[in-house]
């Protein structure tokens, strides 16, 4: 099969035939139909962004395509079944604490590194080896729906922070981050999980006043000024009532009083999740006052990624009309231009913006 492949980091990936793939038992062959680029995939290929990827390596994380060949242990699968290729590879031997790498991206520690031995390829190429339990049936859907149907990939991200925060319809949500590509992403799926209000603080006018148009007035919209105490009071006032639950999903390039304006925006007993970045560039740690967390009974989720049984909720959200994969634009690059689309992926990121692969 044809792939792209990354064989030292801070050179372009070369694009060759490579051996195809053959499934074991636990394990699912996918032609690969439409892959998202990220934005940030310039980044990780350079090397800059250090992530823990053992060369050389197809990449790519996640996709949609169809069942090629399935092992002796799936029951519900077919050959032909359109699906979902979930990256978050988790191990079988630990149930509690399982190690997570993301096939063909990165992983998170030496456990993960070990599972990426096996699992390592990603989605960059006309066939992938996936678990067979990453493996999510979308039903039916045409090979040009594919490529918005790769917005999963982004949804995914929040949705799995929103149901770590157990958002309720009617709740009141605060994105810190909401002008990103998955901050925005968040915006659009709290709304479809019924959140009443979404409070969505930024500095870009434009994205803002974007997220209202596409949204309606359950968007409240916060300019930022940079000074902690007069943004976290605008934030306050710009909600009908109580803020229920602050998400961040912020860069690591943000200054953490900024994340910490947002979270002690939230109600009492109120739920905090952290996705971002911040920290992970080095500088100073997230404070966070003791007394303000115990006397206010704030719960605080550290979350990364979602659960195994998100992928079929989110698509559910989407057949019942609440979550439109629609609001993505797209542009398509072949596999034999995968070194353009990490360009054009880069030079066009944000929000309801996606790049997208065509093996």
């Amino acid at each position: 099969m044809k792939a792209a492949v990354l064989k030292s980091f801070g050179s372009p990936l070369a694009i060759e035939d490579v051996t195809d793939p053959v499934p074991g038992t636990g394990e699912v062959i996918v032609d690969v139909v439409a892959t998202r680029v990220l934005s940030y995939a310039n980044e990780v290929f350079s090397g800059i962004r250090n992530y823990a990827l053992d060369l050389p390596v197809i990449p790519g994380p996640g996709g949609i395509g169809r069942v090629r060949a399935i092992g002796p242990d799936a029951t519900k699968l077919k050959v032909g079944d359109w699906v979902f290729c979930d990256p978050t590879v988790r191990s079988r031997d630990d149930a509690t604490a399982p190690d997570i790498t993301l096939q063909g991206w990165s992983a998170r520690d030496e456990g993960g590194m070990r599972l990426q031995k096996h699992f390592r390829h990603g989605s960059f190429a006309e066939q992938m080896m996936v678990p067979t339990e990453n493996v999510k049936r979308l039903g039916a859907i045409t090979a040009a729906e594919a490529t918005q149907w790769c917005a999963l990939g982004t949804l995914l991200v929040p949705y799995g922070g929103l149901l770590a925060a157990d958002l309720q319809p009617g709740e009141t949500v605060l994105m810190s981050g909401a002008t990103g590509n998955f901050g925005s992403a968040a915006v659009a799926v709290a709304v479809a999980m019924g959140a009443a209000c979404v409070v969505t603080p930024g500095r870009n006018d434009k994205v803002l006043t974007d997220l209202v148009r596409r949204f309606g007035n359950r968007v409240r919209p916060v300019k930022l000024s940079g000074n902690e105490s007069d943004d976290r009071e605008q934030m306050v006032r710009a909600a009908p009532g109580p803020i229920d639950v602050v998400f961040d999903i912020m860069p690591p390039s943000v200054s953490t009083n900024v994340v910490r304006a947002a979270i002690m925006t939230v109600r009492a007993y109120g739920r905090v999740v952290l996705m971002g970045g911040v920290g992970m560039a080095g500088g100073p740690g997230l404070e966070l006052p003791y007394p303000w967390i115990m006397r206010n009974c704030v719960t605080i989720h550290g979350v990364w990624m979602y659960p195994p049984d998100a992928a079929m909720r989110l698509t559910a959200l989407v057949r019942a009309g609440l979550l439109r994969l629609e609001e993505y634009e797209v542009k398509e690059f072949d596999l034999d231009h995968a070194n353009e689309a990490v360009a054009f992926a880069a030079a066009n990121a944000g929000p309801f913006k996606m790049t997208v692969l065509r093996p």
